[in-house]
C-alpha cells in the first residue's frame, strides 16, 4: 500500500512594513503593483493591503496563495525581487509572518477584516480571526505530542545502553527528534483534523 501524498494547505502571508511618510503616493502605487504581479502567479488566491491610520507610516499587507510551493514559485521570482528593489528607497523595515496550521497562535489574537484583491481582479474583505483559547492549543499540543513520545519511548527502550545514556541527553536526543516532527508533520496534522473545533 503506497503511502498518501501529504496534504498541501493554503499559506497566508502578513507583512508589517513602515513606510516613509514622506512618500505615500510612492509607496501606494509601489504596494498595488506588487499586488498586480502576485495575481499573475499560480495559486494566488487573494492579497490586501491597509494603513494603520491617515498619518500612519506602518502598513499592512496580507496575501495568500494555495499552497507552500505556490507561495515558494511567487516568492523566488525574478518579478517580486525586482518589485522588493523598487521599494528600497522608501521602506523603513519589514517584518513578516506566514500562517498555516498552528503557526498562527503564536501571535496575538486578533480580530477585524482586511480588504482583499481577488483574481478577478474585485475587492471583498476577509475576516481575521480570533486565535484558538490557550486551553485548546494546548490540549491540541498534548494530542499530537503524548502519542509521538510514547512511540518513540518504546522504540528506544530495546536499544543497548539507551538506559545508561544520562537523563539530560536523553532529554536532548528525544527533543532533537521530535521537535521537527512534530513541527512538520503531527501539528499539522492535528490541526486539520481539528478545525472546526478549534475555530468554534
Amino acid at each position: 500500500m503506497s503511502a498518501s501524498a501529504p496534504v498541501s494547505e493554503p499559506v497566508t502571508v502578513s507583512i508589517r512594513r513602515e513606510v516613509d511618510p514622506e512618500r505615500i503616493a510612492e509607496a501606494t502605487a509601489w504596494v498595488q503593483t506588487g499586488v498586480n504581479l502576485a495575481t499573475k502567479y499560480p495559486g494566488f488566491l487573494g492579497s490586501g493591503w491597509v494603513r494603520a491610520g491617515e498619518d500612519s507610516q506602518v502598513w499592512h499587507m496580507l496575501y495568500r496563495f494555495a499552497s507552500e510551493e505556490a507561495l515558494t514559485a511567487w516568492e523566488q521570482s525574478g518579478e517580486r525581487a525586482w518589485w522588493l528593489s523598487m521599494g528600497q528607497g522608501f521602506v523603513r523595515s519589514e517584518r513578516s509572518k506566514r500562517r498555516s496550521g498552528i503557526e498562527g497562535w503564536f501571535d496575538e489574537p486578533s480580530t477585524g477584516s482586511i480588504p482583499v484583491v481577488d483574481p478577478d481582479g474585485t475587492t471583498s474583505t476577509v475576516t481575521v480571526a480570533p486565535a484558538p483559547p490557550r486551553w485548546k492549543q494546548a490540549v491540541s499540543i498534548w494530542l499530537g505530542f503524548f502519542p509521538v513520545n510514547l512511540a518513540f519511548t518504546y522504540a528506544m527502550s530495546p536499544v543497548p545502553g539507551w538506559d545508561a545514556v544520562p537523563l539530560w541527553l536523553r532529554v536532548l536526543i528525544t527533543t532533537l527528534v521530535l521537535t521537527p516532527i512534530m513541527t512538520y508533520w503531527v501539528l499539522p496534522f492535528v490541526t486539520r483534523s481539528l478545525r472546526n473545533w478549534l475555530a468554534r
